[in-house]
C-alpha cells in the first residue's frame, strides 16, 4: 500500500450532520462511490479501497446512524431510506463528485438506485454485490416477518419478532452463512458492526430501516425503467448462497440492461470478505473498459 492508495478518513458536515467517510485516490482520477449495506458501514470496503485507489478517486461513507456518521435521535430525523438517499445525494455534491460509478450492495441498492434514476447523467456505471431492484429478490422466507411489520406496522409484536435480526448471532450468520470456507471470515468485521448496533438507541434506528423498507419494491418499475432508458454498464458480482438477497434477484438484471457483466461468486451476503481480490480485479477490468473521467 502507497501513500496514494492508502485512505483517508474524514467527517464533512452535510446539513448539519457529521457524516464520516473514507477515501483514497488521485483528487482528478474518475469516482467510484462505495454505498454500504445493513448492518455495517463504509468498514465492509476497507480492503476494496485501497486495491481500486491507484486508478480511481474511491469514497465511501457511512449513513446517517451507522458507522462513525452521526446518529441523531429519530425525533429529529426520520430514518427512511428517502432521507438516507437525500444525505448521500448532498454529500457527492458537497465532496465534488460530479460524476461516479456506483457499487451498491444491501441497502446501498435503494440508496444508490434514489440517486441513479435522480441524476441518471452523474453515473458513469454500477458495480451490483447482492443488491436489488427486482421482486423477485425478496421472494424468500428471510423477507417473511419483514413483510408482516409492512403490512401491519402498529402491531408492536410485529416489530418487537425483527429484534433477533440485531443479535450478534444474527450478525455472525450474516457474515458467514452461504460461505464454503468460513474460517476465512476475520470476525473483526461482526464484531465492529454489532458494537454500532449494540448503541443505546441504534436498535430502533434499524426497525424504522426495516419498516421503510417496504418503500424500495413499489420504486422498483421506477429503476428499472432508468436501466432500460439509459443503460448505465452493469456488473454483478453476486454471493449467490445469499439468504437475504438470493441469486433470483440477481438474474433479472439480464431482462434491462444491456452492457452487462455476470458474476455469481460461491459466496454469501458479505462476498468482499472472502472474495474481495477477485471481486477487485473484475471491478478494475470493467470499469477500466466503460469508465472515463469524462
Amino acid at each position: 500500500m502507497t501513500s496514494s492508495t492508502q485512505a483517508r478518513h474524514r467527517t464533512i458536515s452535510i446539513d448539519g450532520l457529521d457524516i464520516f467517510y473514507r477515501e483514497a485516490g488521485p483528487a482528478d482520477a474518475p469516482a467510484l462511490l462505495l454505498l454500504h449495506g445493513f448492518p455495517t458501514s463504509s468498514q465492509m470496503f476497507r480492503n476494496l479501497i485501497p486495491a481500486l485507489a491507484d486508478r480511481y478517486r474511491v469514497i465511501a461513507p457511512d449513513y446517517p446512524g451507522y458507522g462513525h456518521s452521526a446518529m441523531p435521535p429519530r425525533e429529529q430525523f426520520a430514518y427512511t431510506f428517502d432521507n438516507l438517499a437525500r444525505v448521500i445525494d448532498r454529500f457527492t455534491e458537497v465532496v465534488g463528485l460530479a460524476r461516479y460509478a456506483l457499487y451498491v450492495q444491501d441497502y446501498g441498492a435503494p440508496v444508490g438506485y434514489r440517486l441513479a434514476s435522480r441524476h441518471a447523467n452523474r453515473v458513469t456505471a454500477i458495480v451490483v454485490q447482492n443488491g436489488n431492484a427486482y421482486d423477485e429478490g425478496l421472494d424468500n422466507p428471510f423477507w417473511e416477518p419483514i413483510k408482516a411489520y409492512w403490512a401491519d406496522p402498529a402491531d408492536p409484536a410485529k416489530r418487537d419478532a425483527l429484534r433477533g435480526l440485531l443479535t450478534y448471532d444474527a450478525t455472525k450468520w450474516q457474515y458467514t452463512h452461504g460461505e464454503p470456507h468460513p474460517e476465512l471470515v476475520a470476525p473483526d468485521g461482526a464484531t465492529h458492526d454489532q458494537f454500532l448496533l449494540d448503541r443505546p438507541g441504534n436498535a430502533e434506528v434499524q426497525l424504522d430501516l426495516f419498516l421503510s423498507y417496504g418503500s424500495n419494491p413499489p420504486l422498483y418499475p421506477e429503476w428499472q425503467a432508468y436501466f432500460r432508458k439509459h443503460q448505465p454498464p452493469v456488473l454483478i458480482v453476486w454471493g449467490k448462497n445469499d439468504q437475504i438477497f438470493p441469486a433470483a434477484g440477481a438474474e433479472p438484471y439480464k431482462r434491462d440492461l444491456k452492457t452487462l457483466e455476470y458474476h455469481l461468486l460461491d459466496a454469501g451476503h458479505f462476498a468482499l470478505e472472502t472474495h474481495g481480490d477477485k471481486i477487485a480485479g473484475l471491478m478494475r477490468d470493467f470499469l477500466g473498459r466503460h469508465v472515463t473521467n469524462r
